[in-house]
């Protein structure tokens, strides 16, 4: 094993805001992803879309944005690492996250934790990180848990990506092993990087799991898989060849064991009886739980984490969510996939009384309760002030989400009469979805991926049902189950599924006469 291999448990502290990052007074008192900050709560705002943007350009940077970076480098070294003191420094739940990133017992065993020096980078612009390492050593970023073997002093940049733009990539057997990245040095050769450490989520407490760690490294817009140094029960070391998007990955044709996390977030509205929670699985990836935050940000509703200790073990396959007391929760079983899509699937939970509400997830296979946690009346409190919101489109974000929560400009099915908002939300019927079932053509699975509905998911109803036009209700109607009341109308769909090309005209024809029949209603 690495003789000096990083301590389980980096922090997910990864808003998107700028600002510095505060000083953690307690290597194991850090904070949980600050996914629950007031960011998360927000509808779309200019920031969050320059953050898209940004995250864009980083992962495919051109060369002659290399002059424009250096030139922030006066600035930032007048200012690098400097740290905001005291309670201000507090992010929105109040305390540091390492632990948000607890392996399990028989993973510590197999790790090492010598001689890092802890350090706490500075926040340079919207989800993009800065460290100055001193001289030569090893450092461990208490943020996102990257660990640099430096050679001499160097200026080190860097941000968490998305494995959803480069999933294509991850073919056959591959899959990823935890967060990607964004590494770049300023003004020095990538080679004054000897190492790099990356957090990963497998557990290797099987010893009978056959893997091979690789590091997919992005070089001249082509994928790389190159070989690792080692590995530990909470990093992967690689030996730096240059500097682009980089994150670890396995190759194996088994189910593997995850470390995961159960995230909860709560409906924020007037009426103070509400209580409705989405409660979405992800692996312990800073890259996974960015894309949850992102998400629960671009919704229509306000939404805030609730903080529960969130991890367990997770693994592809099917989980039920069970409540005390019993609650309404859709869908009933929801499948966990390592597949690397942006949108991810999640539990809706709906109580009509007030708090506690006991959660618990269960493993259909094993019925073995993987995780639970009470939610009380207490969690329930909003206490973050909300940013003021500016009008802006995320259409690139949103444009593929199925529910019609998560566009962030004012819905098409929002129409002004007389100086009054009016909306469709009768839900189509199943009869209606038959209807429809029958106007689509070979495009239908199209059709499903922009409901997202995962490649799996069609397999089983491809598996189950022989008809074709019952493949094609099944695939509407499970789009139906995962949507919220009054989000599973004709004008949700027309809106889901506007840019599926191969869309006949009698489709779309249909469905705005179902619109415009709700609409007479």
């Amino acid at each position: 094993m690495v003789a000096e291999m990083a301590s389980c448990g980096a922090a997910c502290h990864l808003d998107d805001g700028d600002g510095d990052i505060p000083v953690s007074g307690n290597k194991d008192n850090l904070t949980e992803s600050d996914n629950s900050s007031s960011e998360n709560i927000e509808t779309s705002t200019e920031e969050s879309s320059e953050d898209e943007e940004e995250e864009d350009s980083e992962a495919y940077a051109e060369k002659d944005e290399k002059e424009e970076e250096d030139n922030e480098e006066a600035d930032a070294d007048e200012s690098k690492n400097e740290l905001i003191p005291g309670p201000e420094a507090e992010v929105a739940n109040g305390k540091d996250g390492r632990d948000f990133k607890l392996c399990c017992e028989k993973c510590k065993a197999i790790q090492r934790s010598h001689g890092n020096e802890l350090v706490t980078p500075r926040r340079i612009s919207k989800g993009r990180l800065q460290v100055q390492l001193e001289a030569e050593g090893t450092y461990e970023c208490t943020v996102t848990g990257l660990v640099f073997e430096a050679s001499e002093q160097v200026l080190v940049r860097y941000s968490v990506l998305s494995w959803s733009k480069f999933g294509a990539f991850l073919q056959d057997s591959w899959k990823f092993a935890g967060p990607i990245f964004n590494v770049d040095t300023v003004n020095k050769d990538a080679s004054v990087l000897k190492s790099i450490q990356f957090p990963h989520s497998v557990c290797l407490a099987d010893p009978e799991n056959e893997m091979t760690f690789r590091v997919l490294h992005m070089k001249d817009n082509r994928p790389l898989f190159e070989p690792t140094v080692d590995h530990s029960g909470s990093h992967v070391k690689w030996r730096v060849s240059s500097l682009s998007p980089v994150g670890p990955v396995i190759q194996t044709s088994q189910s593997v064991e995850r470390h995961g996390v159960v995230l909860v977030y709560k409906q924020l509205g007037n009426d103070n009886n509400n209580y409705s929670f989405h409660i979405y699985l992800a692996t312990n990836s800073a890259s996974d739980i960015k894309d949850i935050a992102k998400q629960v940000r671009c919704y229509k509703n306000r939404y805030i984490q609730i903080e529960k200790p969130p991890t367990c073990k997770l693994e592809e396959g099917t989980y039920r969510l069970m409540s005390e007391p019993e609650g309404e929760i859709k869908p009933e079983d929801l499948k966990f996939t390592l597949a690397p899509t942006k949108i991810k699937g999640y539990f809706e939970a709906f109580f009509e009384q007030p708090p506690p509400f006991k959660l618990s997830l269960i493993e259909i296979n094993t019925e073995e309760t993987l995780w639970s946690a009470t939610i009380r009346e207490g969690d329930c409190v909003d206490n973050t002030k909300q940013k003021p919101t500016k009008r802006t489109n995320c259409g690139k974000r949103c444009s593929n989400h199925s529910e019609k929560e998560s566009d962030c400009k004012r819905p098409r099915w929002q129409d002004k009469s007389d100086g009054v908002k009016t909306a469709t939300t009768q839900d189509l019927s199943e009869k209606q979805l038959l209807q429809l079932a029958k106007l689509l053509g070979k495009e239908w699975k199209q059709v499903a991926i922009f409901l997202d509905l995962t490649s799996r998911e069609l397999d089983d109803i491809l598996a189950a049902e022989k008809d074709v036009t019952m493949q094609k209700l099944k695939m509407l109607v499970l789009w139906k189950s995962r949507s919220r009341r009054g989000e599973a109308t004709a004008s949700h769909l027309e809106e889901s599924v506007k840019e599926v090309d191969d869309l006949s005209h009698e489709f779309h024809q249909t469905l705005k006469n179902m619109m415009g029949n709700q609409a007479a209603k």
